[in-house]
């Protein structure tokens, strides 16, 4: 005779309760996601299609349909204005990508030194993590107006004194080094202020393994240290690299809207859509700045392979 083993209803119980929870958080986040439909969505979608028409600001409702004009010229005529054809735009992809890699990379590297000095135990340290914001807590604006009295070449003391008097904002090839020294003089705090919460969250009990073991401090920080921290890395990196491939008040500030506009990708956009009043135009920049801030994440997000439980 054969006795039959009853199946268990432990799996099917367990997939009704993760079903279950699915249910809530969707209805628990489905308030934020139109909220974000709303708020980011339909402008997203305005902006795309106005990017497919040729439109003046003033009067957005008096537009003529082109397709890909503003991006390229599709018809032996020209019409449309063609971005994509300007060498100015490619100029501003160049400098806008050359200071958010290098912005974000040197930001990275001291902002993980700060963290890491900061998380340790020692007299003053309350003090320190207060005073390493301030340089983060100051407007751009302020600050960036503060950093062109001293890049000056006639009274600064950067570039009179240190310089000797080179007009270093004048040329867009020498003016993205000093933009890039002054974003990092100004948000190295907030990558180290990022980082440090992800430090707290490490178990202290894996340190002290560690240490029982015998590993010194430098592989207890590339085995340890470093891996975990993946995904407060990964959040830091992507909220700087976003902020930074949309930078623009400090060098409207530094170099003038005009100079602005060659230097970085938003610059680009906002000569066209506010200082000539170009609505398509403006809109297909935007569009295209978009794409490369899309992309630039999803490289993140792929190369740091980071779940979030």
């Amino acid at each position: 005779m054969t006795v039959k083993t009853p199946v268990s209803a432990a799996p099917v119980k367990t997939r009704g309760i993760e079903a279950a929870r699915a249910r809530t958080a969707i209805w628990l986040l489905l308030p934020t996601l139109i909220a974000i439909a709303l708020v980011a969505g339909y402008p997203l979608y305005r902006t795309i299609y106005f990017s497919l028409f040729e439109a003046n600001l003033t009067s957005p409702d008096q537009r003529t349909f082109i397709g890909l004009g503003n991006f390229w010229f599709t018809t032996p005529e020209g019409i449309g204005l063609g971005f994509l054809q300007d060498p100015k735009w490619w100029g501003a992809v160049k400098n806008t990508l050359l200071f958010t890699v290098v912005s974000v990379f040197l930001e990275t590297v001291f902002g993980m030194i700060i963290a890491l000095v900061v998380n340790s135990a020692f007299r003053g340290r309350g003090f320190l993590r207060t005073a390493m914001l301030v340089p983060w807590a100051i407007p751009t604006v302020v600050s960036a107006q503060m950093w062109a009295y001293l890049y000056n070449d006639s009274f600064g003391l950067i570039g009179r004194g240190l310089l000797g008097g080179q007009a270093v904002l004048a040329n867009t090839d020498s003016a993205i080094w000093a933009l890039i020294a002054v974003d990092v003089w100004k948000t190295t705090s907030f990558m180290a202020l990022l980082i440090l919460a992800g430090l707290q969250s490490l178990p202290s009990d894996m340190y002290e393994a560690a240490d029982m073991d015998g590993a010194s401090k430098w592989t207890q920080f590339w085995r340890l240290t470093l891996p975990l921290l993946r995904p407060a890395l990964l959040v830091a990196l992507v909220f700087r690299s976003l902020d930074a491939l949309r930078v623009f008040d400090v060098m409207s500030v530094m170099l003038g809207n005009v100079n602005a506009a060659s230097t970085s990708m938003t610059g680009y956009a906002r000569q066209a859509l506010i200082d000539n009043q170009l609505l398509g135009l403006g809109s297909a920049v935007s569009v295209a700045v978009f794409v490369i801030i899309m992309v630039i994440v999803v490289m993140y997000v792929t190369a740091f392979r980071v779940k979030f439980d």
